[in-house]
């Protein structure tokens, strides 16, 4: 073998090795970041439980009327909105806030692979609203951002716009998302979102019921914390070692079977 051929094969190694390395040290920082948000969300939980209960729920509900749950709605008592083929051989559930910095990097890390994954039909996800952060720091943005969700749903337009509403997350002290026609305005990033009925479901509150219900049950359902993620059954937000291409590896490995 020629000096050259052997200095070829030596400098693709090392680039190989170093593209392993800043996967590995890719993967380390999403680790991280999701870790590292999850604490605020996970604390808030931990010391307001009485007053998320006032602000999510309680007696509100007969003012507001029957929870109204959105098209399409599914898993029990409905309050789950679905993404994906129904038969898809696995299931992520997710319960979420849209003020919630930790939920928005989760969405961060994993959003591609999940549309991949749902687009390809061997993943469903089943997304649970929550309410946390209004509890813990006051305000309505996640309870407002919930229903125009819930609304988007309506529309079959949830996937798209439950994005936009992750990407225009403001700080979390911020409640802007609180603001109907900053709502509104967001749903302009989503083709033919943007409707009388939808503005008309969102100014209206029409969900807001079902979310307060939805909240409730993942208050009495012990979650610790915003974003619960669960693959087929199985809690992989607590899981260390999780990565998207460690998902995508389980969930095509269940679909191979």
């Amino acid at each position: 073998m020629s000096e050259k051929n052997r200095d070829g094969k030596r400098n693709a190694r090392q680039r190989l090795v170093m593209e392993r390395e800043k996967q590995k040290a890719a993967d380390k920082r999403r680790r991280a970041m999701i870790v590292g948000a999850a604490v605020v969300c996970v604390l808030g939980l931990a010391a307001v439980v009485g007053v998320v209960a006032a602000n999510s729920g309680g007696d509100t509900s007969d003012a507001e009327g029957p929870a109204v749950a959105p098209s399409g709605a599914g898993g029990k008592e409905k309050l789950a909105i679905p993404v994906g083929r129904p038969d898809a051989p696995s299931t992520m559930v997710v319960y979420e806030d849209f003020r919630c910095p930790a939920c928005k990097a989760f969405e961060t890390a994993y959003r591609s692979t999940v549309h991949e994954l749902t687009e390809a039909g061997s993943l469903k996800a089943e997304y649970h609203l929550v309410t946390l952060i209004d509890g813990n720091l006051g305000g309505s943005g996640s309870l407002r951002a919930a229903n125009a969700a819930a609304c988007s749903q309506d529309a079959g337009k949830f996937a798209e716009y439950h994005d936009v509403l992750f990407d225009a997350q403001p700080e979390e002290t911020d409640d802007a998302l609180a603001d109907n026609k900053k709502l509104i305005e967001l749903a302009d990033k989503v083709p033919d979102l943007d409707t009388a009925a939808f503005r008309s479901c969102v100014n209206e509150g029409a969900h807001d019921s079902w979310v307060r219900e939805s909240d409730k049950a993942f208050r009495e359902g012990g979650f610790n914390g915003t974003p619960t993620v669960l693959l087929n059954g199985k809690n992989i937000y607590e899981d260390r070692s999780m990565t998207p291409a460690k998902f995508k590896q389980l969930v095509e490995a269940k679909a191979a079977q």
